[in-house]
């Protein structure tokens, strides 16, 4: 999907089409998570610094808190129209897979060409937003086949071609080769794919490690037999946050940790799991992370539970140092629970039970976190923060759905809009309106 987050905020709240559109965090440690192509022009991308990517873009620029329900529905949308014409799909995200039709084996390149375009036109059908696909003889091909179909387009590798295509790219574009791997192949002299396919297999292991180094280089050749397969269900399901300003005292982080394991419960309903291994993760004003673990002698949906496991394994910032993100993940996960005898007794254990013990800087993935606002991460900011901030949707029994533009002295302005209304009115109210009231982001794909 092309600039998939920014371009869901723009399907539903049409006023933002054609506007420069940055979604993620709004504080001073925000990060980019999406960004319009109107935005991408200025030089604004995912995962910049929110600060950087406002500077870039200028006054113009659009600032939204990711809603996470919203692109997780669409998200669905798009994968049942594309399984509707591909049974097997590999979701990478919630917004790219794989897909291997059986009816395109041996295809010439223009029938393959002709299938990517109705997958596109379905899909805008279906969600009204823009896919761009790629196609090749594997995965590797095919993901850079539609880095290359961006924005809006269609790329199909063909055989013929795939090698000459391959060896004019960086090497950087092979899947799998990180700044480590790239920084070791720079140091031999080797910059593109080509370079790399050229070297003696033996070589290329020694260079980047054995294993890992044959594989790469049979992709760097265009050897690529990997097959699509549904991935299986997430290890580990998990909420994380990073706060404006450091925690500091104990008193800071319990809530901190309430909330993200909250966060992560909500997600583990969901999931209709139950976990048994409950993980903190904690990363340090110096950008050092550590992680504890306790492990339940059950697994469990039980909410209080869970969240006292998490506290269990808090440690005072006083003793570990200022604590810039708070993270709480489940694992263990079961379709089989057994619920304890004497739960309120898991709910209060003593504060010196030892955690397991885990490798500093592991914490392993699971779903894709969602930020929640600021006042979720942090009750003890609640207080402090106004009733209405910029991106949070709105209900009014007149106007219908919309959302805040902006708010302060005491008035609000909202846009009343959604998916099929086209740009919608502006109107400015008091703050204490109580025709005004929260929405659930969901009503804005009405």
């Amino acid at each position: 999907m092309d600039a998939f987050f920014a371009s869901v905020e723009q399907l539903t709240r049409p006023t933002l089409r054609g506007r420069p559109v940055l979604v993620g965090g709004v504080g001073q440690r925000g990060v980019v998570a999406g960004a319009s192509y109107e935005s991408r022009v200025y030089g604004a991308r995912s995962a910049m610094p929110m600060h950087q990517a406002r500077r870039l873009v200028g006054s113009t620029a659009v600032v939204l808190p990711p809603r996470g329900a919203v692109y997780g529905t669409v998200s669905g949308q798009v994968f049942d129209a594309l399984r509707s014409r591909i049974p097997v799909l590999e979701t990478l995200s919630f917004d790219e897979a794989f897909g291997e039709p059986v009816e395109l084996a041996g295809a010439t390149a223009a029938a393959v060409t002709e299938f990517c375009a109705e997958l596109r036109a379905l899909v805008r059908e279906r969600t009204g937003l823009v896919a761009s696909v790629g196609a090749g003889t594997g995965k590797q091909l095919a993901k850079i086949a539609s880095g290359l179909a961006k924005p809006d387009g269609i790329r199909v590798i063909a055989p013929a071609e795939q090698d000459v295509l391959l060896a004019a790219l960086p090497v950087r574009k092979l899947w799998g080769i990180g700044p480590v791997a790239d920084g070791r192949l720079r140091a031999a002299g080797i910059e593109t794919v080509g370079a790399f396919a050229a070297l003696p297999e033996q070589e290329a292991a020694a260079l980047l490690g054995g294993s890992v180094g044959a594989a790469l280089h049979r992709l760097a050749r265009g050897i690529d037999d990997r097959p699509v397969a549904e991935r299986a269900e997430a290890k580990q399901i998990s909420a994380e946050t990073t706060y404006e300003h450091d925690l500091v005292t104990l008193a800071q982080l319990r809530p901190a940790i309430d909330a993200m394991a909250a966060a992560a419960y909500k997600r583990l309903t969901r999931d209709g799991r139950a976990a048994r291994t409950v993980v903190l993760k904690l990363r340090k004003a110096d950008m050092s992370i550590v992680t504890r673990s306790v492990t339940l002698p059950y697994a469990t949906t039980d909410a209080a539970t869970l969240a006292t496991a998490a506290q269990r394994s808090a440690i005072d910032p006083m003793e570990l140092g200022a604590v810039r993100l708070v993270g709480v993940g489940y694992a263990g996960l079961s379709t089989v629970r057994q619920e304890s005898l004497f739960p309120e007794l898991d709910r209060d254990l003593p504060a010196s039970a030892a955690p397991d013990d885990a490798e500093p800087g592991y914490f392993p993935g699971g779903a894709v976190p969602q930020p929640l606002p600021v006042a979720a991460r942090d009750p003890a900011a609640n207080a402090a923060l106004p009733h209405w901030y910029p991106g949070l949707d709105v209900a009014h029994p007149e106007h219908g759905h919309g959302w805040v533009q902006g708010a302060g002295h005491g008035r609000v302005t909202v846009r009343f809009e959604t998916r099929s209304t086209g740009p919608g009115p502006a109107r400015t109210f008091a703050a204490d309106d109580p025709r005004l009231s929260r929405a659930d982001p969901l009503g804005s794909l009405r």
